[in-house]
């Protein structure tokens, strides 16, 4: 726009420059030059003038067509209530009101845009904006904080861009509306927002303004996606730990400091080389990440959601941008500038300058001065002012002033809009046909709606290199109801590591998972809750020449194994991993300290050296020694090749002792000590055994779960838990055949003669006949009383006329008026009456025959009477 001004000012200066030379000719010339010059060239001046307004008229806002259209002649409005169609005389007040505070707007603001006060409707009908409000509490308790109810927004409508980028639009739809067809503008994203906000107890307002192209248009490509922002860690200073008296001192330095000095302005030098080349390429990306200017900039219209503190333990005004559900500082640079806000109660006009965006406004709504509101019925209070400023000493004039206002003061009428209503369906599925994509700045995050991945995933964010999108990062995905627990998985393209997390409920407690191959023997990190684990394991670390492990909680006090593996031993036969495990090389454990033991004799390592038949014990330092204990014992075998038990020698066993004089060790306590360690390094290889067993089970079981990602349904899920769905349709199959057999007992013609007889008699002839003369003659006997009945009523209803006509034949003279019109109205009833009773017996009469004729024929063909064809045959 500001492109078009400039060129219409420098042709407007051309024109004006021309126009005074050829005034000056005229000046020259204007003795000899005739009339009918002179009006050539006014004509010449009106055609130019002519052809730069078409020019201009022809010029035309491009407005994006890629994106849906969402119009008034798409709605379906003949099932809308009828506060949609019609105003009531209150909210024909409020527009009256409204269009003459908008005269006297435009009066006293003439160079401001008009006000957006009061749109059309879907059902072309003018309601006022505040009207369009309707506070909500959602029923769902995750749409109660402003975070979560911008992100269902967010997700839940798809972004239609305005008519005309630089006006308001005409037409302002309800939120039922909105929330059918799933389509909005920023204006419909804004009400739908400020009304679940409002109804959740915070104090928020729609906001008419101006904002950046990138946020009128939802382009986040220059955005950073939250998900990728690491949280900022906390460092922690290192305390100094004070020199003690009589600490040995370090050797002396006797490296030159000359050269020290040489290298410490090399590395100096090579350092600002790299950070200059790092800048350089910092701004270079920053100049080709940097947004083409814009022709309209400060002109497009936008609306977005103002919280201000206060209520719901806010601490600061913020904004929220109803496109993208993110939240921005008032003083951000993306929001321009502020014609005016409104709530369900009001509406403020921003009389601030905003000349510098947003940043200098202050959202005080009850100072007059920055916020012209329209209603005094304002839940914002005025500013106070002193008694020497208000000049109101009198209490009659205040009492006047009061009344004054109370006159003046107009309550905003209830909203025109039926109540918001999200079905948990809709709550549930949450984007359009259930996916969304969106784009940012180096990374796309995709959503989907649970269950319509059947692997159960619902998030995937993924990370490139570079601003076009082309080179993979990494990968996140997020998964929901999976039966294997899988919470979230990350896949680096650069090292092509994975990384599983699981939640509680695994069947081998697993919480992470980090590998690069599923195969066997190979580098992978595993990671348990320890707490659903009998043996206290946290962690396992594997490479294919070692595997670590560590404990937490354990009896033994046991927290650390290592043990390493020599390269497997080949057979002749093919062999698996199971049966031909890898042979064991050294086993490393450490432990905790055991309070309930001495230090000297409480072990805080122990090395089982398998190949070489050594076994290496370390203790535990006592507080007030330097150096620990240790033993070193030879394991041998307890015969020797002809069959002769090996007795325990000294130098089998090799101690150090830090206090020798105290505990002197005898040669039986070494050898106990020894055969104790045989059955330990006998336990410990078989619980490495045990290990490898569960790390192949454990990739056997994960293969088995990716191949078939099995998803768990709640049981409160009616309508995808296929045994609640099975179980249900039987019971209501089940109640439904009891119904039928219930309404066929019920009319069972011969059910009251067939009770006589005894259970499971079979009928005789003669029975049979019996049986059918009696519900005949019954039948019979229930049609006389059923014309007898209607005959009794129909002589009662003509008696009753007659007494009425001959009370009305003696009182004829003294009647009023009332009275005759009372007999007259009663006559025309008790002859309807009549009539209608006469025709019924007519109609009795005629089909009773029939009807006597049909139950003889139905009981002719009943099985239950079967000798009754026999006997009439």
């Amino acid at each position: 726009m500001e492109v078009l001004r400039e060129k219409v000012e420098e042709e407007e200066a051309a024109e004006r420059e021309e126009a005074a030379e050829r005034a000056e000719r005229a000046r020259t010339e204007k003795m000899t030059r005739p009339v009918e010059v002179r009006k050539e060239e006014t004509t010449l001046t009106q055609e130019t003038l002519r052809d730069l307004e078409k020019k201009l008229s022809e010029i035309q806002i491009p407005v994006s067509a890629e994106l849906p259209a969402f119009t008034k002649d798409t709605i379906d409005i003949s099932m809308l209530p009828v506060s949609y169609k019609t105003n009531t005389p209150k909210e024909e007040q409020l527009l009256q009101l409204a269009d003459n505070f908008s005269r006297q707007y435009s009066h006293l603001c003439p160079d401001r845009v008009p006000l957006f006060l009061h749109p059309l409707n879907e059902c072309e009908v003018p309601k006022f904006v505040s009207t369009t409000l309707r506070p909500t509490l959602m029923p769902y308790p995750e749409l109660y904080n402003w975070d979560s109810c911008a992100e269902f927004v967010s997700d839940f409508l798809t972004m239609v861009p305005l008519p005309d980028p630089l006006k308001p639009p005409s037409h302002l739809y309800s939120s039922t509306t909105v929330l059918k067809y799933q389509k909005g503008n920023c204006f419909d994203f804004s009400t739908l927002l400020c009304s679940m906000l409002i109804g959740s107890g915070y104090d928020a307002y729609c906001v008419n303004g101006y904002g950046s192209q990138d946020l009128c248009h939802m382009d986040l490509t220059r955005e950073v996606c939250p998900l990728t922002v690491k949280p900022k860690e906390t460092i922690k200073r290192e305390e100094k730990v004070l020199p003690k008296k009589y600490t040995i001192r370090p050797p002396r330095d006797l490296c030159s400091r000359f050269e020290q000095e040489q290298e410490m302005k090399r590395q100096q030098e090579i350092r600002a080389q790299e950070e200059k080349r790092l800048k350089e390429e910092e701004e270079r990306l920053m100049e080709a990440e940097k947004a083409s200017p814009d022709a309209l900039h400060g002109l497009r219209v936008h609306s977005w959601v103002l919280v201000l503190s206060g209520k719901r333990e806010v601490p600061e005004n913020f904004f929220i941008d109803p496109f993208t559900a993110r939240s921005y500082s008032t003083q951000d640079e993306h929001f321009l500038g502020i014609e005016s806000l409104w709530n369900h109660r009001n509406y403020w006009i921003n009389m601030q300058d905003c000349w510098n965006c947003c940043k200098d406004l202050i959202f005080d709504l009850g100072d007059p001065v920055r916020w012209e509101y329209m209603l005094l019925g304002t839940d914002k209070p005025e500013l106070s002012l002193t008694e020497d400023d208000s000049g109101i000493n009198d209490e009659d004039d205040v009492e006047n002033l009061d009344k004054q206002d109370e006159d003046k003061s107009f309550d905003m009428p209830h909203s025109w809009v039926e109540q918001i209503e999200i079905s948990p369906e809709a709550f549930e599925t949450r984007c359009p046909n259930g996916q969304k994509v969106i784009q940012y700045k180096r990374a796309k995050l995709e959503k989907w709606a649970p269950y319509l991945n059947r692997n159960g995933l619902v998030s995937r964010l993924t990370t490139y290199e570079d601003l076009a999108c082309t080179n993979i990062l990494e990968i996140k995905e997020w998964y929901q109801n999976r039966e294997d627990m899988l919470e979230l998985k990350h896949i680096n393209k650069t090292t092509d590591l994975k990384t599983d997390y699981f939640k509680p409920g695994h069947p081998h407690a697993l919480r992470v998972h980090s590998y690069k191959s599923m195969q066997p023997e190979m580098d992978r990190v595993i990671e348990f809750y320890e707490t659903a684990r009998v043996d206290g394991l946290i962690k396992r670390e594997e490479t294919p020449e070692t595997m670590t492990e560590y404990y937490q909680g354990r009896s033994d006090f046991l927290f650390y194994r290592h043990a390493d593996f020599g390269p497997r031993v080949k057979k002749l036969t093919l062999s698996s991993t199971e049966s031909n495990p890898r042979p064991i090389v050294k086993i490393t454990e450490q432990f905790f300290r055991n309070p309930a033991k001495p230090a000297e004799e409480d072990v805080a390592e122990r090395v089982f050296l398998v190949t070489e038949e050594r076994i290496q014990l370390r203790y535990h330092c006592r507080e007030d020694h330097i150096t620990a204990s240790k033993r070193e014992f030879l394991r041998r075998s307890e015969v020797d090749s002809k069959g002769n038990k090996i007795i325990m020698t000294p130098d089998m066993c090799v101690t150090f002792e830090v206090e020798p004089m105290e505990h002197t060790k005898k040669l039986l306590y070494q050898y106990e000590t020894l055969m104790h360690l045989k059955k330990e390094e006998k336990l410990s290889r078989h619980q490495v055994w045990e290990s490898e067993l569960e790390v192949l089970e454990i990739l056997k079981l994960r293969e088995e779960e990716e191949e078939v990602h099995t998803l768990t349904v709640s049981i409160y899920d009616t309508k995808r838990n296929e045994k609640s769905k099975e179980y249900r349709e039987a019971m209501e199959r089940v109640m439904h055949e009891e119904h039928l057999r219930q309404m066929e007992t019920q009319l069972d013609y011969l059910a009251p003669f067939l009770v006589q007889l005894a259970p499971g008699e079979k009928l005789t002839r003669w029975q049979a006949v019996r049986l059918k003369d009696e519900c005949l003659s019954d039948f019979k006997q229930r049609l006389i009383n059923k014309a007898n009945l209607i005959q009794a009523r129909f002589e009662k209803e003509t008696q009753e006329l007659q007494k009425k006509q001959q009370w009305y034949q003696e009182n004829q003279v003294t009647l009023t008026p009332e009275d005759e019109d009372q007999y007259l109205s009663y006559c025309s009833q008790a002859m309807f009456r009549i009539r209608i009773l006469e025709q019924r017996l007519n109609r009795h009469k005629e089909l009773a025959p029939l009807k006597y004729l049909a139950l003889e024929e139905k009981l002719h063909k009943d099985p239950r009477l079967g000798e009754l064809p026999k006997m009439f045959t």
